[in-house]
C-alpha cells in the first residue's frame, strides 16, 4: 500500500510552480477561444503572458454568484464550458438552479486523490451516502472510489434503517457522505443490534466536522477525514493523515483574495477562495467560490508539498441591506482603494428596529487625522449612497476572519 496517490503530491515546490506556469497559457487560451463567456471576460488578455500566479492574479474574477444570470443568458452553462452539453457524460441541476457539467473520462472530478489520502484502497467496499439525484456529489465520490478499484454501494440520502442494514450486509469498509449522517447510521445500527464494525474509515464533505464528532468517531474505531470541493470545480483540497489543514489538489490553482476584490491576501489572512481549474472541458479561470479560507504557512507533515488551506471557514458574500439599500463588499473595497492610508477596512452595521447605523473601521498606520476621516466619510457616502461614521484602528486592530461587512444589528 503506497502512502501517496502519485508522484505529483511530493514533487519539489518549484517543480510544481513551473508545471502550473507551463499549463496556464494553454488553459487560458482554451477558455478564451472555446468558451464564449470567457472570450468576453478575457478579451484584453494575451494567454501567452499568463505564466504564473502573479500574472494570473491580474485577470478578472468570475463569481459563482454570477452563474444563475450567465446561464439564463446562455443556457445551459453560461458560455463557460469549452465543449457542448451533448459531449458531456452527465448534466446536473444544483440548487439555484445552477447547471453543472461532468465531462467524459474516469474520475473527472479528481476525488480519488482525497479518498486515497483517507486510506481507501482497491478492494474496499464504499458506502456512498451522497445524493445521486439532480446534483453531482454522489457520482463525484462514486467515480473517485471506482478509480481506486473500490466497489460502491449507492446509498444516497435518508432511510437510516435501510442504510444501516445495507452497511451490515455488505460489510462496508468505508463511508462517504456528510459528517453527521454516519453517526445516524451507526446509532441506528446499534439500536438494531447490527454489526457495523467493518466500517473503519470515512471521507466527509458538505458540512462541518466538529472536533467532538471526529473524536466520537475515533472512539468507535472510524478514522474520519474531510475534503472540500464544489460542483463547479470538483476537488479543491483534502485532509491527509496529518490532519493539519487541507492540501490543495494538483488539478487546481488556489488563491485567497480579499472579499470584494480580486487581490490576493498574505498567507494566514482569511479571504475568499478563488480557484483556476486545469480541466479542459470546463476551464474556469479565477472562479470565486464565495467561500472563506486562509493559506497555511509551510508544508504538511505528511510529506505532501502542495499549498494548504485551513478548510471551509464560512461564506464571503456579506452583502447586507442597510436602510433599505444593499451594501456590497465590493463597495467597501472601492472606498478603501480611494485612500492608500487604509490598510484594511470593515463596515460594521448596528442598530435596532430598523434604525441602522454604519461605521467604517479603518486600519491605518498611526492615529489617522480628522482630514482623512472626513475624506473617507465622503467616499463612503458617495459609493454607498448612505451616511456612515469612520473610526480608525491599528494595523492589527481588525479580526482576521475575512469579514468586510459585519452585521451586528439586534433582531430580538
Amino acid at each position: 500500500m503506497t502512502a501517496f496517490f502519485d508522484a505529483l503530491e511530493t514533487r519539489d515546490v518549484a517543480a510544481r510552480d513551473a508545471a502550473l506556469a507551463a499549463a496556464l497559457p494553454a488553459q487560458v487560451a482554451r477558455a478564451k477561444t472555446q468558451a464564449p463567456a470567457f472570450a468576453m471576460i478575457l478579451a484584453d488578455t494575451d494567454p501567452a503572458t499568463v505564466t504564473g500566479r502573479t500574472a494570473l492574479a491580474r485577470l478578472p474574477l468570475t463569481r459563482k454568484s454570477q452563474l444563475i444570470e450567465l446561464q439564463a443568458m446562455q443556457p445551459p452553462f453560461g458560455g463557460l464550458a469549452a465543449v457542448p452539453a451533448g459531449a458531456m457524460a452527465h448534466l446536473y441541476l444544483s440548487p439555484g438552479p445552477i447547471a453543472d457539467p461532468e465531462g467524459a473520462g474516469a474520475d473527472w472530478w479528481r476525488l480519488a486523490r482525497a479518498l486515497h489520502a483517507g486510506g481507501f484502497r482497491k478492494g474496499d467496499i464504499v458506502h456512498n451516502c451522497f445524493s445521486y439525484h439532480f446534483t453531482p456529489a454522489g457520482l463525484m465520490f462514486d467515480a473517485g472510489a471506482r478509480a481506486l478499484g473500490c466497489a460502491v454501494f449507492p446509498g444516497g440520502t435518508g432511510n437510516s434503517e435501510d442504510q444501516a442494514r445495507a452497511m451490515a450486509r455488505f460489510r462496508a469498509d468505508a463511508y462517504v457522505g456528510t459528517p453527521d449522517f454516519l453517526k445516524t447510521i451507526l446509532d441506528k445500527g446499534a439500536e438494531l443490534k447490527l454489526d457495523l464494525s467493518s466500517c473503519r474509515k470515512a471521507v466527509v464533505s458538505g458540512g462541518a466536522l466538529f472536533p467532538a464528532l471526529r473524536a466520537e468517531y475515533a472512539g468507535r474505531g472510524v478514522r474520519v477525514l474531510q475534503c472540500y470541493g464544489t460542483a463547479d470545480l470538483g476537488l479543491v483540497a483534502y485532509e491527509s493523515e496529518a490532519m493539519e489543514g487541507m492540501i490543495c489538489d494538483e488539478g487546481v490553482i488556489v488563491e485567497i483574495v480579499r472579499p470584494g476584490t480580486g487581490d490576493p491576501v498574505p498567507d494566514g489572512e482569511v479571504g475568499e477562495v478563488v480557484a483556476t481549474t486545469l480541466n479542459p472541458d470546463y476551464p474556469l479561470i479565477r472562479f470565486a467560490t464565495g467561500d472563506l479560507s486562509a493559506i497555511l504557512p509551510g508544508l504538511s507533515p505528511c510529506g505532501r508539498t502542495a499549498p494548504r488551506i485551513k478548510g471551509w471557514m464560512g461564506r464571503a458574500d456579506q452583502t447586507t441591506k442597510v436602510r433599505g439599500m444593499f451594501v456590497h463588499p465590493e463597495q467597501v473595497a472601492r472606498v478603501a482603494a480611494r485612500h492608500p492610508e487604509i490598510l484594511k477596512a470593515r463596515l460594521v452595521v448596528t442598530g435596532e428596529a430598523g434604525r441602522d447605523a454604519m461605521t467604517l473601521r479603518c486600519a491605518v498606520e498611526g492615529s489617522g487625522s480628522e482630514t482623512l476621516a472626513a475624506a473617507i466619510t465622503a467616499s463612503l457616502q458617495s459609493e454607498c449612497k448612505l451616511r456612515g461614521a469612520v473610526v480608525f484602528t491599528t494595523p492589527y486592530g481588525l479580526p482576521n476572519d475575512g469579514k468586510v461587512i459585519e452585521d451586528a444589528r439586534r433582531y430580538d
